[in-house]
């Protein structure tokens, strides 16, 4: 599955659609993650919220492709995208594996296949670096296999992008 985390409102519904099998909003329509941990061990993959992101976990989990279109944070994600990444924890478990090396969440869903952001907005070198790490640190985490970052000069471009 194709899924497409954006904070770019209702203008891209449509084409994002078209790109993706499931699309998931960052529209800061939900309350930000309470830090509770209940996602890990009381109901496992999801949230006790009952917002737009209570499944956000699964299906970040089941995405075999995952895409997100933010908007550049000092190198990093939006605030509304990283709302929705920090409500998505439930897809590792709360026991701990290594992977490449070093100690990580035992996954909960298995093995991914590309963790891909899509950066737009103004952004200097140092933020792309910083942009490129954080992907890089998120796919490995995630256990995503690959990581990939596109910095766009403006939305005209995020169709070819996607």
């Amino acid at each position: 599955m194709k899924l497409i985390i954006h904070d770019l409102g209702g203008d891209f519904d449509a084409l994002l659609r078209k790109k993706a099998d499931q699309t998931l909003a960052a529209d800061g329509k939900y309350a930000p993650c309470q830090g509770c941990f209940g996602c890990w061990t009381k109901h496992p993959a999801a949230c006790f919220m009952k917002d737009a992101l209570q499944q956000a976990c699964r299906l970040v989990g089941q995405a075999d492709e995952l895409i997100i279109v933010t908007k550049n944070l000092y190198g990093g994600y939006s605030a509304p995208v990283k709302n929705v990444l920090d409500r998505s924890i439930g897809t590792s478990t709360p026991f701990s594996t290594y992977r490449g090396r070093q100690m990580h969440h035992t996954l909960r869903y298995g093995k991914h296949g590309l963790w891909k952001v899509v950066v737009y907005g103004a952004i200097t070198e140092a933020e792309k670096a910083s942009f490129r790490y954080l992907a890089e640190r998120n796919a490995l985490n995630d256990g995503f296999a690959s990581s990939q970052v596109l910095f766009l000069d403006d939305l005209s471009q995020l169709e070819a992008a996607l």
